[in-house]
């Protein structure tokens, strides 16, 4: 009998028989279409990350996911503390009629867009509540995480440039996917991680004294250079040091220049004023010895004194 399948030629997904006859005795389609999307994706992704792909709601994906894990087919769930998935490398493309859909059916996710056009004071557009379901679907971020992360882009915007700016959704959205890779995803999560991020913005100021640069605030460039310090746990007063050395050669504050001391104590496990200054000693110097004989010809210096005395 000839086959009913239609063979394409893209690359095939393997499923095995043991794996299809949990399935079919299971009979739930939903772990059905999960697993094969896992499949597709070799299983580096989380489920969650593929409800984007699947057009599902964050309930329903974690349903199918809960099976999957009682047939034995995923993994159980990740500690904690372990490092965060990325998310899948296909962003979905979501359309009219899938944001409309979603508006309609989760009163949730209404509330989510309406909270959020309350804060940037603007009406959404389409692409822009397409933005909020991505983070929703497609990277798992429950609806008061993201509520959290758009406080938190906006506080920042502000700051930064004053009271009349907002942040675009692009930038939400950038920002967004550094708090997936980061594990960010729950609601607990994301308070620990503002309240870090404010202790390291109250001590911003005291960075940019020892640095020469008094009172303004650092632009983004600056502020990567000075997060980055903070993370690696260089006090001021470290990097106060480090800003000397840099003075003393290159006459002026070069970021890079000063980066690369930092970074070269860091991997020394040189961190305090303390440590900087009893474990960072310039390498000896090589002592010059005289040409040994038989090296330099001088001959000709002797002819010529000579020649000298004899008046030549």
């Amino acid at each position: 009998m000839a086959s009913v399948l239609v063979h394409t030629a893209e690359e095939n997904v393997t499923l095995s028989a043991q794996a299809a006859r949990r399935l079919l005795e299971k009979g739930d389609g939903d772990a059905a279409l999960l697993y094969l999307a896992l499949l597709r994706h070799h299983g580096t992704v989380p489920p969650r990350s593929l409800a984007g792909e699947l057009r599902w709601e964050r309930s329903r994906i974690e349903a199918a996911e809960e099976t999957l894990r009682q047939l034995g087919l995923i993994a159980s769930a990740a500690p904690e503390k372990a490092a965060p998935l990325e998310p899948a490398d296909e962003r979905p493309v979501y359309q009219r009629s899938d944001i409309m859909e979603r508006l309609e059916d989760s009163g949730e996710f209404r509330g989510l867009v309406a909270e959020v056009e309350k804060k940037l004071g603007k009406k959404l557009t389409t692409p822009d509540v397409g933005v909020l379901l991505g983070l929703n679907d497609y990277l798992g971020l429950p609806a008061d995480v993201i509520y959290l992360l758009v406080c938190h882009c906006d506080q920042r915007i502000r700051r930064r440039y004053g009271e009349g700016r907002r942040p675009t959704l692009r930038q939400i959205e950038k920002e967004g996917y550094a708090w997936a890779r980061m594990g960010i995803d729950t609601q607990k999560a994301a308070v620990e991680y503002l309240k870090k991020y404010a202790e390291k913005q109250a001590s911003v100021p005291r960075y940019m004294q020892v640095l020469g640069l008094g009172d303004r605030l650092p632009v983004a460039s600056e502020e990567k250079y000075l997060t980055a310090w903070q993370e690696m746990g260089f006090p001021p007063e470290s990097v106060a040091l480090a800003y000397d050395k840099t003075v003393l050669k290159c006459h002026e504050l070069k970021w890079p220049y000063c980066n690369g001391i930092l970074k070269r104590w860091h991997e020394a496990g040189l961190h305090t004023p303390e440590e900087i200054q009893a474990g960072d000693r310039p390498a000896p110097r090589k002592e010059s010895h005289p040409a040994a004989s038989g090296g330099e010809d001088v001959s000709w210096m002797k002819k010529y004194i000579q020649q000298r005395e004899k008046g030549v």
